[in-house]
């Protein structure tokens, strides 16, 4: 018996040591990331990798946040979308507010392969230091079972057009893949734009790796909750962050990490939500009845 409570003890210290060296790295490496000025890149590194920075999806949101926070540490910005009036109007806005020269492109992240020649030549001639892909979408604006939606394949292959093979565009310099907190499970009722944002991250961090040698930042950013049309009617307040703090929060960051949560806010809920609620959690029959008996309540629609 003697041996067996040894045994048992043992256990407990082991497991305990890595509790508290886990949950030591967790804030050391929180602190160093968010809180540490020093630490951070200079716009001078920034601008070194090239004039010009790329946005997509920068009529709204993330994206437009990027878009004036790139500009505003000295970047000229290629805005990129399919609404050629909100083009143009941010355009003006942003050489208006930061002095930076702009360009637009219009296209439809939906339309496949075909767009990316358009998006080639309006970036001809240019010197691009840093892309953007932040571009994406669901498949309907509440959460809902794939099949509810109407033309679902049409809508799966919009998504993925979107949310996947936008991001599969190697660069040079500095790329920020845009994804979402729902690439780290899966998550039911967001079936699918979670398991495209898994891919974001999963190829993100793969092809870091294969092109570090030569020179390549990738860096992909998982937000929670932020003030976008995406999560309307939401408002910025104690879980949610405006656009505007989360791009410049999250472009703090680049340089010191590869794959963040974008603001000390969300890294926080970031870690409570691993301790307190499991990936297996979100799949078993109690926590799928607690999530469809909040989504039938109204309490998550228009939420990501």
């Amino acid at each position: 018996m003697e041996v067996e409570w040894d045994a048992l003890r043992v256990l407990g210290a082991v497991t305990a040591l890595f509790l508290l060296l886990w949950a030591t790295w967790a804030v050391g490496s929180t602190v160093y990331i968010y809180l540490l000025p020093q630490a951070r890149r200079s716009n001078h590194w920034l601008r070194a990798h090239g004039a010009w920075a790329v946005v997509t999806g920068a009529t709204s949101g993330i994206g437009k946040a990027y878009a004036h926070e790139l500009a505003r540490r000295g970047l000229n910005v290629v805005l990129i979308s399919r609404d050629l009036s909100k083009l143009k109007h941010e355009a003006k806005e942003i050489e208006g507010l930061y002095g930076k020269r702009t360009r637009v492109i219009q296209v439809d992240f939906t339309g496949g392969l075909e767009i990316y020649e358009t998006i080639e030549a309006g970036l001809k001639g240019l010197e691009v230091g840093v892309l953007v892909n932040n571009v994406g979408q669901k498949y309907t604006p509440r959460l809902s079972k794939l099949l509810d939606c109407e033309d679902t394949a049409k809508k799966l292959q919009d998504i993925i057009n979107c949310n996947m093979v936008s991001v599969a565009q190697v660069s040079q310099g500095i790329i920020i893949n845009i994804s979402s907190v729902a690439d780290r499970r899966p998550y039911p009722y967001l079936a699918v734009y979670a398991a495209t944002k898994a891919f974001v991250r999963s190829f993100s961090v793969a092809v870091g790796v294969e092109y570090r040698s030569k020179g390549v930042t990738v860096q992909t950013v998982s937000p929670f909750l932020v003030e976008t049309n995406m999560t309307y009617p939401m408002k910025k307040g104690l879980l949610v962050v405006s656009s505007e703090d989360f791009a410049r929060q999250a472009l703090d960051t680049l340089g010191l990490t590869s794959e963040t949560t974008g603001c000390l806010s969300h890294a926080v809920q970031d870690f409570l939500l691993t301790m307190l609620l499991p990936s297996w959690f979100f799949i078993s029959p109690r926590g799928f009845f607690l999530l469809e008996s909040c989504n039938v309540a109204g309490f998550l629609s228009q939420r990501t």
